[in-house]
């Protein structure tokens, strides 16, 4: 019962962003690479080299985006055998069966690893954003190496682009890059800057709990155009602006002027490639992987399924909803050995104190309300952090009859888009966290509950299974239209259809100056 209303298509969104560059080279900036090169063996044992290509997420969307306008992605080169591919410059030419563009890596150090990444992005930018500031790590040697870092980034989007014929458009991604803009800008000061800040952007009152904020502003606004997921957000950054920096905001352009350069601010919700997840959930991997799964764990077709699918991360609300299953199974006995939740958690961050200790309590906690509700023919939390392919993920969701998606702060989250996107058969129902971004979008299809509320959350789950098949399919239907009408290539041609009209903006008022030989 898929909808496949899409309003772009990879070669529209490339040829948006072509018309963008014209003779200029794009360069995409981020911390996480398309494809990295590994050995097939051990350190000590090494055999052949194996390419990881991107498997979803924002680098499989751009990578065909960029195979079609022939750039430079510069990224983070973290594969065992990358810098066995590269060549003097520390660039490799990608996909490797039919080379279109430029992957030029940066190398980290570790003591880089640990500050810029570990330090900085994940345990000051990440918490902070997310309105967690205890656990913030705002440590000097943190920002040493972000600041560094940066730098390094930004030197080698400068190399990438020192042959070129005329000044570069360069997009940067993520909260990891937010200095580098700058040290760009006052190289070449007529580059054409965007970025794109995927995680929540916090009230002023929260921002300035971090030490450096006036300096994360001015690396941001050293952009021409710099893009989020709500409107909420951008009234955010524009209030840290107003309140921190002597920049003159105007909001009725949603602009910034700083330094002598104007910014503007927009909102952009990210969507997902919404048909190939369609298409992945009725695949014949999909299929075969269910089965094995569903006689492994001992699911009945019968039963009743919930599944939850995120990064074991401390944002995700993960603890908050095994909580309000558990007053859930409390609370509606009946439902005891006929509704089973399945969690795919995927460990991240390993090492960070924080992260490590949330996956030693997720596990206890499941443990607990399998060892006070199970029975020996019934688990009522299916749980696994084994890897699992994009077909398989389709599985899990096209299978449950609920979608539990409840960060407890969240930018956008696209596992509900996805979620939607995968519902092609019995149509089932997204439970949504008010909290999470893609609620602006998705709000009036899901059933929407406070991931802190256990007791409202636990009736949320109840009213999703109450719904008739009618209703479900109503709201699965006017869901999928907004995910597949809004997917990431929407979003490409968006964020680039704005970004040529800001340099039409600044090309007239370049134009409009008069020249320093003028009377």
């Amino acid at each position: 019962m898929t909808t496949n209303t899409t309003g772009a298509t990879i070669e529209s969104a490339a040829e948006t962003v072509a018309d963008l560059c014209e003779d200029r080279e794009l360069v995409v900036a981020s911390n996480r690479q398309p494809y990295s090169h590994n050995y097939e063996g051990e350190t000590d044992d090494r055999g052949a080299i194996d390419v990881d290509r991107p498997a979803g997420g924002l680098t499989a969307a751009l990578d065909p985006v960029m195979q079609a306008v022939e750039g430079t992605w510069v990224a983070w080169g973290d594969g065992d055998a990358d810098r066995e591919v590269v060549g003097p410059d520390d660039t490799v030419a990608v996909p490797p069966e039919d080379p279109a563009y430029d992957l030029k890596r940066v190398w980290l150090t570790d003591e880089q690893v640990e500050g810029y990444y570990r330090g900085y992005s994940n345990q000051v930018l990440w918490p902070l954003c997310h309105l967690d500031t205890a656990k913030m790590t705002p440590r000097e040697e943190f920002w040493r190496e972000y600041r560094e870092t940066n730098a390094d980034f930004a030197d080698a989007i400068l190399d990438s682009t020192d042959d070129a014929g005329s000044d570069p458009v360069v997009w940067f991604q993520d909260y990891h890059l937010a200095l580098a803009p700058r040290r760009v800008r006052n190289a070449r000061p007529d580059a054409f800057l965007a970025h794109f800040w995927h995680i929540p952007w916090p009230s002023r009152d929260v921002f300035r709990a971090c030490p450096q904020y006036e300096q994360l502003l001015d690396g941001l606004l050293a952009n021409d155009l710099v893009g989020f997921h709500t409107e909420d957000y951008c009234r955010n950054f524009l209030d840290c602006v107003e309140a921190a920096t002597d920049a003159r905001v105007d909001r009725a352009s949603s602009s910034v002027s700083y330094r002598g350069h104007r910014t503007f601010v927009r909102s952009f919700p990210l969507g997902i490639d919404a048909s190939r997840q369609a298409d992945l959930a009725e695949s014949d991997e999909a299929d075969e992987w269910w089965a094995e799964f569903s006689e492994t764990h001992g699911i009945d077709p019968s039963d009743t399924l919930a599944v939850g699918v995120e990064r074991l991360d401390y944002t995700k609300g993960i603890e908050q909803r095994l909580a309000a299953l558990e007053r859930f199974w409390a609370d509606n006995p009946e439902r005891r050995g006929e509704f089973t939740y399945v969690q795919k958690g995927t460990e991240s961050r390993s090492g960070i104190e924080a992260y490590d200790r949330l996956q030693d309590r997720v596990a206890a906690e499941i443990e607990r309300i399998n060892d006070r509700f199970g029975t020996d023919d019934w688990t009522p939390v299916i749980y696994t952090t084994d890897h699992l392919p994009g077909a398989a993920i389709a599985a899990l969701y096209r299978e449950a009859d609920l979608g539990l998606v409840t960060p407890v702060r969240d930018g956008m989250n696209l596992v509900a888009k996805e979620y939607v996107a995968a519902q092609t058969r019995d149509p089932g129902v997204l439970v949504l966290s008010e909290l999470a971004g893609a609620t602006d979008q998705l709000g009036d299809g899901a059933v929407l509950v406070h991931p802190y509320d256990t007791p409202g959350f636990a009736d949320g789950i109840a009213e999703a299974l109450s719904l008739s098949l009618a209703e479900r399919r109503t709201r699965v239907a006017d869901l999928q239209r907004e995910v597949h009408a809004k997917d990431v290539y929407e979003w490409l041609e968006s964020t680039f259809e704005t970004a040529a009209a800001v340099e039409r903006g600044r090309r007239s008022l370049r134009q409009s100056r008069p020249s320093p030989t003028d009377d």
